[in-house]
Formats: structure tokens, sequence, C-alpha cells
């Protein structure tokens, strides 16, 4: 694997390694033969990363010293805080999770010239009207801005910052609930019927292996630092025709409430131009939608029959 050859032995830092893009990437790097070093907000231990290390990069200071000890080759900027919500209570989260955080970890970085910076952002940059941007959420502006400072430090401080615009991860091991594809399944497998929008909204749905799979390409790929580039499968597909499939492969007659809930202004619906990517890192999508929902529910069913089991074992003592 071209991947494994360039980076066994390499030594890799992961912010937000104990997130869910997270996790994946440090699972991959691990595999690779990469000495794995996880950033967290809170203490962690095990899982995919030799080494753990507590910070919320709100310090550049301190940041400084945990660069100075890591030594990184690769640094694998994965700390966020995700959110759609328009509330203006927002606002001041998303700055500093999103935005400040990015800007600390390029200022720390910026003694280290060798070192390539593979950062996430995220498919609400897009702008569907012309003009001046306006993003569609506190998330969306601070990622856009992230974005725009990550193209600033190479440009003139000559980082080797490489800026991934995700679309819509969905897939094993996702927590967050409030996400469509983890709140529709679980209620399924509880017999509720899930409170939805219209359903009407056109996503971009990249599985997660395959996103863990161009984190490390654009770790390894030359020539594209300074470049933001689209990370998703191209296709578009409606909120309520995902949900529909969901149903499908749960194999439950519970009808899903479409419209329970409002649909959310400025919402946009951008497909990924998937031909950089492959061009730029030889990447593209390899999971099909329909493999890669059969995946994640049976993982969220493996999950669920677990706990139940041993809430009947526990019963039983």
């Amino acid at each position: 694997m071209e991947e494994a050859r360039h980076l066994k032995g390499k030594v890799a830092l992961v912010t937000g390694a104990s997130g869910f893009i997270g996790t994946a990437v440090a699972r991959r790097l691990s595999a690779c033969g990469a000495i794995v070093h996880g950033l967290s907000r809170s203490y962690r231990t095990g899982k995919h990363c030799a080494h753990w290390w507590q910070n919320d990069l709100s310090d550049v200071a301190k940041l400084r010293e945990v660069l100075q000890v890591v030594k990184p080759d690769f640094v694998f900027h994965l700390a966020s805080m995700v959110t759609g919500a328009r509330g203006a209570e927002f606002v001041l989260p998303m700055l500093h999770a999103n935005l400040l955080a990015s800007v600390n970890l390029l200022v720390a970085l910026s003694d280290y010239r060798d070192v390539r910076i593979v950062m996430a952002g995220s498919q609400e940059e897009t702008q569907p009207y012309g003009g001046w941007p306006v993003p569609c959420s506190p998330y969306a502006a601070a990622k856009l801005a992230a974005g725009a400072y990550a193209r600033m430090f190479h440009a003139l401080y000559g980082s080797r910052a490489v800026w991934l615009r995700l679309f819509m991860v969905y897939g094993p091991e996702q927590a967050d609930e409030r996400k469509l594809i983890p709140y529709v399944i679980r209620s399924l497998l509880n017999d509720h019927a899930p409170a939805l929008s219209s359903g009407t909204r056109r996503i971009d749905w990249i599985f997660i292996d395959d996103v863990a799979d161009a984190f490390l390409t654009a770790a390894i790929a030359s020539g594209v630092e300074g470049e933001t580039i689209d990370i998703g499968s191209g296709n578009l597909v409606s909120v309520r025709e995902i949900v529909e499939r969901i149903t499908q492969v749960v194999g439950t007659a519970i009808v899903p409430r479409f419209g329970a809930t409002e649909d959310r202004p400025l919402e946009v619906e951008p497909a990924a131009d998937v031909t950089p990517a492959a061009e730029r890192l030889g990447w593209m999508a390899k999971t099909s939608l329909a493999d890669g929902l059969e995946k994640t529910v049976e993982w969220y069913r493996r999950q669920q029959n677990t706990v139940r089991g041993g809430a009947m074992k526990g019963g039983f003592q």
C-alpha cells in the first residue's frame, strides 16, 4: 500500500483524535505503521494512538511545547465543534473551536516548514450566491475563515497546509446522534418514528473509510500545499431518500415523520467537484451508498444488541 510505504515509522499528530473522523484517521495511520500522537480536549487513553496529549488548542505557547516533544512529520487537524444550528449563541463557540483553534495551530507550526498539515474543511463553506460570501451558519463562517487562513499561511509563510473540504461524512462509530444518520438509525432500532424536516435537501454523502483514506493520501501527495480539495462522492441524494433507504436496511414498517420540524434557512446543496481529488491526490470515493448504509446500520445494530445483552446479563446476576 502506497500510504504505508511513506508513513511507516513517521510521527503523526492527530488533533481531535477521539472524534468520529479523528479516530478513523488515527486507526489508518496506526495500521500503516505510523507513530500516532493523539490530541484531545479531555484526557484519553488507548484506541489507536501510542501517545495522548490533553490540549484544546487555545494556548499557542502550550501547543508549541507539545510540538517540541512530538516533533511530527505530519499533522492532521480534525479538532472541531460541528453543528449546523443557526442560533447566535453558537457564534462564539464556533469561533473559538473552529477558527481560533485552527489559526493557533498554524501559528504554532510556522516554525516547522517541513511538516505537512492536512486540515478539515466543510461543505458548508459553499456559497450558492454570487458576490461576497454569506455563510449559512456560525459553523460555516468559522470554517470559511479558517480555510482562508490556511491558504494565507501557505502563500505568505510557506506553510505546507492542505485544506480538504469534506462533504457529509457518515459511517460506523459516529456517536453524535444529533446527526441525521445516527439519529434515524437509533430511532428506528428503538421502534421510534424519527421527527424530520421536509427531507427535500440534497446532500453529497461520503463514507468514513473513504475520508480517512483521503487524509492519508493528502499527507503524502506532492505539490498540493495551499490547495483546497473537495472530498465527496460528487452525487446528491436527498434526506428523504437516505431515510427511506435506512428504513429498508433496518427492515421496519415505522414511517418517519417528515415535516415534523422546520427546514433550516440558507441550506446549501453543493456536490463535490471530484476531479481535483482524482488528479491531485489520486483519490476517489470507493464505497457505494448502499454498502455504506449497510455497514453503518449493522454497526449500530451490533452496538444495541451488545447493550441489551449486557443489561440482560446484569439482570440475572
